[in-house]
């Protein structure tokens, strides 16, 4: 007899998400850290009535394909263009940081000997740290009336260009760790996908381009649109060996200069991304998040762990600031702005579970660092405005 046990389980998921995101939300945390405690409490970490099934992990794997979609097509190219070599500065010294500190310190917990797959493992645990979510930054800046300043405009840049540069970082070591290919010959396929990008980008673009003149507010672009960024997905992992969110990461890109229509895919998108598979993907994030396995090495690394997310971004992307010229007190709100992790963060923790890269046991050290994070940016962000001089 057929079961119908997944509509439960997904009504549970929508529910216990929803409603622990707009708790957290009125105590003003992310509303993810709610969709996260869901999974946890639920999950086998609490009452176990949440199991994951093959399901709920397609489901999940299609929430985080439309959330990086969601992210690329909201990037905003022109905002880029305003602070592009600053930005790009500080983004990259926000990548290599938190990749090397953060990855060195899994090593030194749990590293063992110096071999190749060891050091990979280690970079995946970096990489997860490398990329930033500002949301929280700007709702902090744009509540104080710092957002449009310079230091403000030069923060966005470099989070969305750090983004970019995390996703590049995810595609190497996702080919380096699929085995049974030389280094070179994984760099070669990366090289091709990015060729791909670009040659399909020319075609899509223009083409998008053209439909959207008439028919920009039409349901059709949006279902073209979610078709194009699933192709996009496939092509990367099938026939690249690159992480499928970085060809749907792309897939935005390419569409969010198609101005006319840029606003009204993003929104419908969000909204089916928002209504089921998000959802589903944070809780499942939660319930792999075994605190059952917990002991006291796991516990003393995700304490240092949180440590060293924090200073990683800040120390990174402050030093990036003064090779650019900016101030003390400038390149320290950029550092402290650059702090929070969110989405990416566990979508790229996530991926290296599935790769083999990750172990689940050390899940609920990173997920603990990525909910200090993103509580403690707009505490600290408010600090430094307050306590230094007028931003410019």
């Amino acid at each position: 007899m057929e079961s119908y046990t997944y509509l439960l389980l997904l009504a549970i998921i929508l529910l216990s998400t929803k409603v622990l995101g707009l708790a957290t939300e009125k105590i003003h945390m992310p509303q993810v850290v709610g969709a996260l405690l869901a999974g946890i409490i639920l999950g086998p970490s609490g009452f176990g009535v949440l199991q994951s099934t093959d399901f709920l992990v397609k489901t999940a794997e299609i929430g985080v394909i439309m959330l990086m979609f969601t992210a690329g097509i909201d990037t905003d190219m022109q905002e880029l263009k305003k602070t592009g070599p600053q930005a790009f500065v500080i983004a990259v010294m926000g990548v290599t940081v938190p990749l090397l500190l953060c990855g060195g310190l899994y090593f030194l917990f749990f590293g063992g000997e110096l071999t190749f797959m060891n050091v990979l493992k280690a970079a995946f645990v970096g990489s997860v740290f490398s990329a930033t979510s500002v949301s929280i930054t700007v709702e902090t800046l744009n509540e104080m009336g710092k957002l449009k300043t310079r230091t403000g405009t030069t923060l966005l840049s470099a989070a969305l260009i750090d983004d970019i540069l995390g996703i590049i970082v995810l595609s190497v070591l996702s080919g380096l760790s699929s085995g049974g290919s030389s280094p070179l010959l994984v760099l070669g396929r990366i090289a091709l996908f990015f060729l791909f990008t670009l040659v399909v980008g020319l075609v899509v673009r223009r083409l998008f381009g053209f439909i959207s003149e008439e028919h920009w507010h039409s349901r059709r672009v949006a279902i073209w649109a979610l078709a194009f960024c699933l192709i996009m997905a496939y092509c990367a992992e099938e026939l690249f060996g690159v992480a499928d969110i970085t060809g749907a990461y792309f897939a935005g890109l390419i569409l969010c200069n198609v101005t006319k229509s840029r606003k009204f895919v993003a929104k419908k998108m969000t909204v089916a991304a928002y209504m089921v598979f998000t959802p589903v993907f944070f809780a499942s994030v939660g319930m792999k998040t075994d605190l059952k396995t917990m002991n006291s090495e796991i516990l003393l690394f995700a304490l240092v762990l949180v440590a060293a997310a924090v200073l990683s971004k800040i120390i990174g992307c402050g030093l990036g600031g003064k090779l650019c010229g900016m101030s003390n007190h400038q390149s320290l709100v950029v550092g402290i702005g650059m702090v929070a992790r969110s989405e990416v963060a566990l979508m790229v923790a996530q991926k290296g579970i599935n790769a083999g890269m990750i172990d689940p046991v050390i899940l609920p050290a990173i997920v603990l660092s990525v909910i200090a994070s993103a509580l403690l940016t707009p505490i600290l962000l408010k600090l430094s405005i307050a306590k230094g001089p007028e931003l410019t």
